[in-house]
């Protein structure tokens, strides 16, 4: 380097026009660590730069794209701050994105792959726990959130089922959140009830994520699918503004699909084909959110042969038993089953097919059909895998560790498999 590091670290902040505050945190060290190597090389608290941070730091100042992406970042304030909740660093629902903070977070979780591919490990959240509290049957969720926590290096308590918890005795969801904030520093929360994360939410300052409320949301799958959708069409080589989206079946309980047709309302000129039952369709305020947020075509249908046609993306969703009689259940027939004669016959060649999980794969359910597994089109393992990198992210973001990700990671010391389904040979090396 042709000049001191005092010199090159001052012209840095001043071309980004950052604080020490905001460059330490873009460039991913402690403020103190920064303070050392401003100061006059005759000091004894005096440190010299490593020489990563001077590679890093360079790459950003001559690089103009990079420049532009770091100052403009900046001006924002971090991630967790623009996405807040009532000031709280907490996310309760997708309202709380733009279209340029999802695409920040997609970007955030794209880091994370090398580490949810088991590639890499990292330690930035060692010594924070994670509590998930789910008070509503879950698998795959419950895991991944706990997955994704542990990747980066934290723990987890789990508890599961209403039954067992001292709600069941009559505790309050306050009281609940407030002595579970006391245990640990985030948490994660499904609730069978509508609106209830969000008042476990007001009882303390930790971050949440709703991990499911009922018939409500579920932004976190949200996220993940919106992200499936985008790295399934880079590979095609297609865009998402202008997309055609199906989505198919119980749409009036889904909380997938409200959640996601939230999400999918920040880009531009879409379609959505709504399939459902006659009684089950999509409930009015989602229609009139999306429809209040960009030209998009909103079409609802009870045939599911005619909806799917021209199609880029079906979204396929289970009937919720859990949320309703049995009596709802007349209008779900044979014809609401998606199987390989029905996409081979109206869908698109290079269709993307989604399904949040779990499906029945019984042979007689109305359901997302098993003789598509082997269907190059069917994406449901890739967009589950997708969850961890994602979640991932949102740790990341809402305890403010995303900046120091990058620098932490080290190979792994074990053989991990180089294709986690059989199904998933032909994608190896997508991403």
């Amino acid at each position: 380097m042709s000049v001191s590091q005092q010199v090159f670290l001052r012209d840095a902040m001043r071309r980004l026009n950052l604080t020490r505050d905001v460059f330490a945190a873009r460039i991913g060290v402690k403020r103190r660590a920064l303070d050392t190597w401003l100061l006059p090389e005759g000091s004894q608290e005096f440190r010299g730069m490593p020489e990563v941070v001077q590679r890093f730091v360079t790459e950003i100042v001559e690089n103009e794209a990079l420049l532009a992406k770091y100052a403009q970042n900046s001006q924002g304030g971090p991630l967790r701050d623009r996405i807040a909740r009532d000031g709280k660093h907490q996310l309760i629902s997708v309202e709380q994105f733009t279209r340029d903070s999802v695409e920040e977070l997609v970007r955030i979780a794209d880091m994370m792959q090398p580490i949810a591919r088991r590639q890499k490990v990292s330690r930035v959240l060692e010594g924070a726990v994670l509590g998930n509290l789910f008070f509503e049957a879950s698998t795959r969720t419950r895991v991944s959130f706990g997955a994704a926590f542990c990747r980066l290096g934290g723990s987890v308590c789990d508890t599961t089922g209403f039954t067992f918890s001292s709600m069941a005795k009559g505790e309050s969801i306050y009281d609940t959140s407030r002595v579970m904030s006391g245990y640990v520093d985030a948490m994660v929360i499904r609730h069978p009830e509508q609106g209830s994360v969000a008042e476990f939410a007001a009882a303390t300052n930790i971050p949440v994520v709703n991990g499911g409320d009922g018939a409500g949301e579920h932004p976190s799958q949200a996220l993940l699918d919106l992200y499936t959708i985008l790295t399934e069409f880079s590979r095609l080589g297609k865009l998402l503004d202008g997309a055609h989206i199906a989505i198919t079946g119980d749409l009036k309980y889904g909380r997938t699909v409200h959640s996601l047709m939230k999400m999918l309302s920040l880009y531009r000129g879409l379609k959505f084909t709504l399939i459902s039952p006659p009684g089950l369709e999509m409930p009015t305020d989602i229609i009139e959110y999306v429809a209040a947020r960009g030209n998009h075509v909103i079409e609802q249908t009870n045939s599911m042969g005619e909806g799917l046609k021209g199609a880029d993306v079906i979204y396929a969703t289970r009937v919720q038993k859990e949320r309703f009689s049995d009596e709802q259940l007349e209008g779900y027939s044979a014809d609401f089953q998606i199987n390989k004669a029905l996409i081979d016959q109206y869908a698109k060649e290079d269709v993307i097919i989604m399904h949040p999980l779990p499906r029945d794969s019984r042979e007689d359910a109305h359901d997302l059909s098993v003789d598509l597994n082997a269907d190059s089109r069917l994406a449901i393992f890739r967009q589950a895998d997708n969850g961890i990198p994602v979640r991932m992210a949102i740790f990341a973001v809402l305890l403010g560790v995303e900046n120091l990700v990058q620098h932490s990671m080290r190979d792994v010391t074990w053989s991990p498999p180089s294709h986690i389904g059989p199904e998933d040979a032909v994608f190896h090396g997508m991403y």
